[in-house]
């Protein structure tokens, strides 16, 4: 979410489900750390636990920055993680993650459904039915036909590509459903497993019970659309706007600027949500996160919306200067941090030579390049986070707890693969992301040492969907080595790993299974897991799910992230939300009113 997506716990709707679930949300050093002792007051790491400078005022410009354009404004195309948090501005669900810091914020709850869904005794069908007086910007209603047509743009890959593709695997059920575009129903709402029996019911009707699918109704792309105002592929330039922002006439401005205003229409009585306390918000796109970074410190700037973490020079001057660290954070985010080996691009199509890099990366150096432990994380050992279920510490397969490089087994590897004096390969990664070129540069060193030759490619990461996550153009490149980073779609195994090892998740565009991982019996393990209600259960299906991916070679995992971030003292209501990893964006209020 990186989609994307979304550091989160395996928590939120056991109630729905009837189903048993363990959290263990994200933190940080227990040294220094803020608590609900702090009373709201700003202090470090203040904002992974409390609501720092609760406020109910209402009025201001909130100005957010950062150094990476939106993948896409369009709720089923764009999958960054901030994106995805700043959707929520101006795009409601049928049910949304809770607005409030820890675990309870991965609970969901009723958005624009008047309350959670009524589930049939046999778990297949999942009936909502909508507040009542829900708007658009325009002062048109909001329907449950709308939500289905929104729903359904996800089918239509050919022009609606990028995003999570999950909501198909459960809803096609077999019709091979185009899409709306290319829909033969009159009213392009075809999709035969969703009904809408009025304006304000819909049902959704399963074909097996699915213990993810209403985490799938809080992706931005299970959000409303209305038909008349789809543009396709275009419709990311002049989204409509359902939540209590909406993109100001003309407000997008690609590799820019972004500007939201009030939507008149939005009842803030319908809405249990969002507070909407600013009156506009502005987000500025730079180049230059050192100059980001400048500006947040002297507090022109709000906020970085990547939550990534501020680079070397301002990380030194927020941990060494008590005024500047009471107000900063350095939360567990949920993410891993990685390279991905690609098996499509010789000689990592062999799986020797893929443990090969693995062995023969350095371990401390990578950390070190991400901001060492305190602000770059602990060393990853697998694919799993530790605030998912099924993940275990102690797994370490590659033995890289023990910080260094291993020459001698990488040596063994290359030998195994028919590569002996090593080979050359490219490693790919984004150029406005000074941690990752830091990493692919502590990896390329490391890589030199046992024979492996790394050439550094960086490429613009607004259009990754294209370039490192289009599977042609990864072979084409050459790109063997490929740098990302990933955050939860939704808080169980399946939200974390499927799109980054399932076979069926590999598209023409958008693909972040960087690997391509092809290995039926892991598809299997995600269809089992996805069946199987006993969270504990699910939670060892996703274990041996992890295991086959190492056993594999398929990733080389750096770290699991930690990032310091830097947070205005001017800001109200500031708080780490639990299912993105970083600031809960729509929350925030200033208390200058300017």
């Amino acid at each position: 979410m990186s989609r994307k997506t979304r550091a989160a716990a395996a928590a939120g709707v056991a109630v729905v489900l009837g189903l048993t679930t363990a959290a263990c949300g994200g933190g940080s050093d227990s040294d220094d750390k803020g608590s609900s002792s702090s009373g709201g007051k700003a202090a470090y790491n203040a904002a992974i636990t409390d609501v720092v400078n609760p406020s109910t005022t209402k009025g201001g410009t909130l100005n957010l920055w950062t150094s990476q354009d939106a993948d896409s404004w369009d709720p089923a195309r764009g999958y960054y993680a901030f994106v995805w948090n700043l959707n929520r501005l101006y795009t409601r669900k049928l049910v949304e993650y809770a607005a409030v810091p820890g675990k309870a914020g991965l609970e969901l709850q009723a958005d624009l459904a008047e309350a959670l869904p009524t589930i049939s005794d046999d778990k297949l069908t999942y009936t909502f039915k909508l507040r009542s007086g829900l708007k658009w910007d325009d002062g048109a209603p909001i329907t449950s036909k709308d939500v289905k047509y929104g729903i359904e743009r996800v089918w239509a890959a050919d022009a609606i590509n990028g995003g999570p593709v999950y909501l198909p695997g459960l809803l096609d059920q077999g019709q091979n459903y185009p899409g709306p575009y290319k829909d033969t129903d009159p009213e392009k709402l075809g999709l035969k497993s969703v009904t809408t029996p009025d304006d304000s019911t819909i049902e959704f009707k399963l074909q097996k019970p699915s213990s993810d699918f209403i985490y799938l109704l809080a992706m931005p792309g299970s959000g409303p659309v209305p038909q008349k105002r789809d543009t396709g592929a275009q419709y990311g330039s002049a989204p409509a706007a359902s939540g209590p922002y909406m993109f100001k006439e003309g407000g997008i401005q690609p590799g820019k600027s972004v500007a939201w205003v009030r939507n008149p229409n939005w009842d803030q009585a319908t809405d249990p949500i969002r507070k909407a306390l600013p009156d506009a918000i502005n987000l500025t796109i730079t180049t230059n996160a050192d100059d980001l970074d400048s500006r947040l410190i002297s507090g022109t700037a709000d906020l970085d919306v990547g939550q990534t973490g501020v680079q070397a020079a301002a990380r030194t001057k927020v941990l060494t200067d008590p005024n500047l660290k009471a107000n900063a954070d350095t939360p567990t985010t949920g993410f891993l941090r990685y390279a991905g080996l690609a098996t499509s691009v010789a000689p990592l199509d062999n799986i020797e030579c893929r443990k090969a890099v693995i062995y023969a990366a350095d371990p401390t150096t990578l950390q070190s390049a991400r901001g060492g432990p305190i602000a770059g994380g602990d060393i990853g050992t697998s694919m799993l986070p530790p605030n998912i279920a099924g993940s275990d510490a102690k797994y370490d397969p590659f033995n890289r707890l023990q910080g260094k490089s291993q020459p001698e087994e990488a040596k063994k590897a290359l030998a195994a693969c028919g590569k002996p004096n090593g080979f050359d390969t490219i490693i790919a990664v984004r150029n406005n992301r000074e941690a990752e070129v830091k990493t692919a540069e502590a990896l390329q060193a490391a890589l030199k040492v046992s024979g492996i030759n790394a050439k550094i490619e960086q490429y613009d990461g607004a259009q990754q969907p294209s370039i490192t996550g289009a599977p042609d153009n990864v072979k084409k490149k050459g790109y063997g080595i490929i740098i990302g980073g990933w955050g939860a779609d939704y808080p169980t195994g399946s939200g974390y790993m499927q799109p980054l090892a399932d076979s069926r998740f590999i598209p023409d565009n958008g693909n972040y299974n960087l690997a391509e991982i092809k290995d039926p019996a892991i598809d299997k393990l995600f269809d089992d897991a996805a069946a199987e209600t006993d969270a504990t259960k699910a939670a060892d299906i996703y274990s041996q799910i992890n295991h086959k991916i190492m056993e594999g070679a398929y990733y080389l995992p750096f770290v699991v992230d930690k990032a310091l971030n830097y947070r205005n003292p001017r800001l109200t209501n500031v708080y780490i939300h639990d299912a993105f990893g970083m600031v809960d964006f729509q929350a925030v209020g200033v208390s200058d009113g300017k």
